[in-house]
């Protein structure tokens, strides 16, 4: 283990190259869990590995933490799992080397999400060196292998089964890349849905010198999707921006250039605010193609719907941690993709704070080594507050 510890305190820094050396592409657990699970043993956390499986799935191996058994519960979510490297020959460092260099930390995870679960580790070290393990309350840890992968054998099962248990969240921070440009600049308090669709429309092939033989589905379906994206769908809300429709892939599957094709399928995708529901967007999206045809099948897939965590207790917790830390007044923010706290909002008030974001998914990847060091300060004044002595 590269990890150290100097007086039971996690250097966030060495333990986020340590993660990085550990190459845990979806879903391959790669050693990562492994060492996080010695390093918080070590530091009195009880561990437990939790490998799930569904069929059509790979199996997922997760970890979840936790110190302390009374009291308030404060978990800490993220994922070891990362996207694969891409070109290797197109980075300039080993994507899982964890190389230093002028000031910043190389490697696949070290933004999305290894640096944050790094910083997760040492401010717990760092808070129970100052309190000491009988604080009143209890640290958790929960991460997942499987949050860039189909979030089926992840962080979802594993909510399940501590809630089957008994065991209760009551607060959460998610160490998502949250922030644009500068370290302390955004947390997110809540996320827009996301609804895939797949829509196949139906007509009759026949040659293009005679077109009234014919019923041509690439003219449908350019009408359909027209009809789709000729209006927004809103003008958004107080916390959301306004819900998009994008158009993903069009194909007739035709190669020759006198053959009128029968056939014609297109895939979309909607990114959704609180003014919707899955059921409401289905229902709009069948009125706006009846009105062009009804010859044709949709199939909607929903992997998140939109969700809030009201500006409260949680987010001025952590927006006067940052401010404390870095002098900057996040922005609370519900922009970017879905993450694990579409499933955690079910179980406790959650918000995301990590990172910068600027070079996640990326040829060379990195983090600034002060911006570990200062977001591990970040959630270690997390913790302070939330477990604030009387």
């Amino acid at each position: 283990m590269r990890a150290t510890l100097s007086n039971s305190r996690v250097d966030p820094v060495e333990l986020t190259r340590s993660l990085i050396r550990c190459p845990s592409v979806t879903p391959q657990e790669g050693g990562a869990l492994a060492l996080l699970e010695g390093l918080l043993a070590g530091l009195g956390f009880a561990c437990r590995r939790l490998k799930f499986s569904e069929k059509g799935t790979p199996d997922v191996e997760n970890l979840y933490a936790r110190i302390g058994t009374v009291g308030l519960n404060f978990c800490f979510a993220g994922h070891s799992d990362v996207v694969p490297v891409g070109s290797e020959r197109a980075w300039t460092v080993g994507p899982f080397a964890g190389t230093l260099k002028d000031g910043e930390l190389y490697g696949r995870g070290a933004t999305d999400m290894k640096g944050a679960i790094a910083a997760f580790a040492a401010a717990a070290s760092r808070f129970l060196a100052a309190r000491g393990p009988d604080f009143g309350g209890s640290i958790s840890l929960l991460i997942t292998g499987d949050e860039e992968g189909p979030s089926i054998n992840g962080t979802k099962k594993v909510l399940a089964r501590l809630a089957a248990e008994g065991e209760r969240l009551d607060a959460c921070v998610v160490g998502e890349p949250t922030n644009v440009e500068r370290l302390g600049d955004m947390i997110k308090i809540g996320r827009r849905g996301s609804l895939n669709g797949r829509l196949a429309v139906r007509g009759t092939q026949g040659h293009t010198a005679y077109p009234h033989l014919a019923d041509n589905a690439a003219h449908k379906i350019v009408r359909m999707l027209a009809a789709l994206v000729s209006e927004p769908l809103d003008e958004g809300s107080a916390y959301f921006q306004p819900s998009t429709l994008q158009i993903a892939s069009v194909d007739v599957g035709n190669p020759a250039n006198n053959v009128i094709p029968g056939e014609a399928t297109a895939r979309f995708n909607i990114r959704f605010n609180d003014l919707h529901t899955p059921e409401s967007l289905e229902a709009w999206l069948r009125q706006r193609l009846d009105q062009v045809s009804r010859d044709y099948d949709l199939a909607i897939e929903v992997s998140g719907v939109s969700f809030l965590t009201s500006p409260g207790a949680l987010s001025r917790l952590v927006a006067k941690a940052i401010a404390e830390v870095t002098g900057r007044t996040p922005e609370l923010s519900t922009t970017g993709g879905t993450s694990d706290a579409r499933f955690i909002k079910d179980h406790c008030p959650v918000v995301e704070f990590g990172l910068v974001g600027r070079t996640m998914h990326k040829v060379d990847e990195r983090v600034a080594i002060a911006d570990l060091e200062e977001l591990s300060r970040i959630y270690e004044a997390v913790l302070a507050g939330y477990f604030e002595a009387p």
